[in-house]
């Protein structure tokens, strides 16, 4: 057989390409919106203005995957034809349960306009709504309270708009909740198969809805009378026109992506008091006493430095767990699990020697060696043994190498220990530090590999608790963590290098809280004595734990990331950079990059570390790190 002269990237991407473009082109046509932006990756699915992002397909596709792919493309494609973003932010309830049923229900109604047209797009649709509740194990829930509302609500109207059955994977979702949905709003379900094709006739049936589900509390104000007041406020003059059509491109985008507009509303700061002298003169224009000494007058603001406070919670911590690799399983199945590791990483080893090499290289070329000559003790000085000959009175005279800052440097590395990880990410993610972890100890620089995850699916033991507590509102996050040390600093890579198979163990990967878990891996490197230290976030998605997004708002995971991201990268010494497994992280982290396929990750780490060293070097250790590091001991 004649050898294609194709590189291997494109021979290995041709199967599921034609796949793909059928896939992206039956979404402009559905959405009928031919500048619609279809992009692939390994990372959940998302719909952002004109961008869509669809999950990559798998290689070996079968028709089961094919239709579930196909049933996300049509549900965003849906989305864009048949909802418009500007109502559905003027009739959105203000609570937050009322508002995730809303929105389920909204969804539900899309969803349901196409698989009434169109019956291929029911049976993607189905599949893909079977997937998703199967990968949450809802079959097997038994109590009211592991059922989320706003789904069985959704299932409920898309029966009620088109007729089918909820997926099989749902139906206890729907079980648990059928009856007191019907007793409740059995007539405000049927009134919506009249008003299916008019979000707005849809949205008030949908809070009439809400309202008789016992959350009229949470609806907010009338959405018509704020709708007049926008358009009598529309009609005062042109400047207010343009206004409000720049608000509503405002919206679209944010309500594109909820949590990003979500996050927005909880950092809005009210400014009481105006920042301008001239604000506070009188009626008639009278001047405030004002300090006639000669010197410039400012006014006194009750501003700070101290960190902002977050409002994020805890509902326990009594469950939550720090733990050594070593202690989750015994030492033959560590040994067992390295030894699978190992033969996975068999074709890449001539890879993992390559980067290897390449990053010892590119950091050994930063460390500069200097000299202090003249010295009393030290190594003897040849070049000067000279001055020796031609004067033997003069004392011989010695040299010692200066410490470089280079060797005083600390690296952790925090890998996402989530579900969504398992599989090809976490096999090249535990290579990679096992990469990491042996070339930077050859040149002199300690690595520490953390992990994080939580102990179970669904809230574990914190979550019986708060059951047991009858159910407090806002309890935070209701989760177990478990954080996983898999090297500590001053561990040497011979006797951890075992403990990096613990990652192929089955049923170790659960849900990710990064904010925590980002906090944790920073507290343990302010401990460190090393001048230098970096933080390195390797993560496939934002945070997401069911447990604690089903009763708190969606973004309250995302938000808490956020803030501790700006912590870190604005008042600590520790320098944070992130790389993101087909997830955009640059809009988390201000250093990052984010690559598509898996087997990009080692050479990301290689030119990342490797920058950020030449960064410093450049500077002449004038970067931000140096200058806090300067800072902080001015002041002390």
């Amino acid at each position: 057989m004649t050898p294609s002269n194709r590189p291997s990237e494109t021979r290995r991407a041709a199967p599921t390409e034609p796949f793909k473009r059928a896939v992206a082109t039956t979404m402009r046509a559905i959405a009928s919106h031919a500048e619609l932006e279809v992009t692939f990756a390994a990372d959940r699915p998302s719909l952002t203005g004109e961008r869509a992002r669809m999950p990559e397909p798998p290689r070996k596709l079968t028709a089961k995957d094919a239709a579930i792919t196909r049933g996300i493309g049509d549900s965003m494609a849906l989305r864009l034809a048949c909802h418009d973003n500007r109502l559905h932010r003027l009739f959105l309830p203000e609570g937050g349960n009322a508002r995730a049923v809303f929105d389920a229900a909204e969804q539900a109604r899309v969803e349901s306009i196409g698989a009434r047209r169109m019956f291929g797009v029911a049976g993607n649709i189905g599949a893909m709504l079977e997937d998703r509740y199967a990968r949450g194990n809802y079959s097997e829930i038994t109590d009211r309270a592991d059922a989320p509302l706003e789904d069985a609500v959704a299932m409920m109207v898309r029966e009620r708009l088109c007729g089918l059955k909820p997926p099989q994977s749902a139906e206890k979702i729907v079980e648990l909740w059928r009856g007191w949905i019907e007793e409740r709003a059995g007539a405000d379900l049927d009134h919506l198969t009249q008003v299916i094709d008019d979000q707005r006739d849809f949205a008030n049936a949908m809070r009439d809805l809400i309202s008789s589900l016992e959350m009229a509390d949470e609806l907010g104000g009338d959405p018509e009378e704020d709708e007049a007041e926008e358009g009598e406020g529309e009609g005062t003059s042109e400047a207010s026109d343009e206004a409000e059509s720049e608000g509503a491109e405002t919206a679209e985008d944010a309500d594109a992506d909820e949590g990003e507009a979500a996050a927005d509303d909880f950092d809005t700061v009210e400014v009481e008091a105006s920042e301008n002298p001239a604000d506070q003169l009188g009626d008639e224009g009278d001047a405030l006493d004002l300090p006639d000494d000669g010197k410039p007058w400012r006014p006194d603001f009750a501003g700070h430095n101290q960190p902002p406070q977050f409002d994020y919670r805890v509902f326990t911590t009594r469950f939550d767990e720090t733990v050594k690799a070593e202690e989750l399983c015994d030492m033959a199945e560590l040994d067992r699990l390295r030894a699978l590791l190992d033969r996975q990483l068999e074709s890449l080893s001539g890879v993992v020697a390559r980067l290897a090499n390449r990053l010892q290289r590119r950091l050994l070329a930063q460390q500069n060696r200097a000299w202090d000559f003249d010295l009393d003790e030290g190594l003897l000085d040849t070049a000067r043994l000279t001055r020796v000959v031609i004067d033997p009175m003069h004392p011989l005279s010695f040299k010692m190498e200066r410490d470089t800052d280079f060797r005083d440097t600390v690296v952790t590395l925090l890998l996402d220990n989530s579900g969504s990880m398992r599989g090809r990410p976490i096999t090249v993610a535990a290579t990679c530090a096992d990469i990491l972890a042996r070339t930077l100890e050859r040149c002199g620089v300690k690595v520490e590999i953390l992990g994080f995850t939580t102990r179970a699916w669904k809230g574990g033991q914190a979550r019986e608790a708060w059951l047991q507590a009858e159910k407090p509102a806002g309890p935070g996050r209701l989760n177990d963590l478990r954080h996983i040390v898999y090297k500590s600093a001053d561990t040497p890579w011979r006797r951890a290098r075992r403990n990096l198979g613990l990652m192929m163990r089955e049923g170790l990967l659960k849900e990710n809280i990064d904010g925590e878990a980002l906090a944790w891996a920073h507290q343990r490197l302010l401990a460190r004595a090393e001048q230098r230290r970096i933080l390195m976030m390797i993560s496939d998605g934002a945070p997401v734990d069911d447990s604690t997004l089903s009763v708190n708002p969606g973004n309250y995971l995302e938000r808490h990331l956020r803030q501790v991201i700006e912590e870190i990268e604005t008042r600590s010494p520790v320098q944070l950079l992130a790389i993101g497994i087909g997830h955009d992280v640059t809009r988390y982290y201000r250093r990052a990059v984010t690559i598509v396929d898996a087997e990009e990750l080692a050479g990301a780490i290689t030119d990342e570390l490797a920058e950020l060293f030449e960064e410093d070097n450049l500077n002449g250790g004038r970067g931000p790190a140096a200058d806090i590091r300067r800072n902080r001991a001015r002041a002390g």
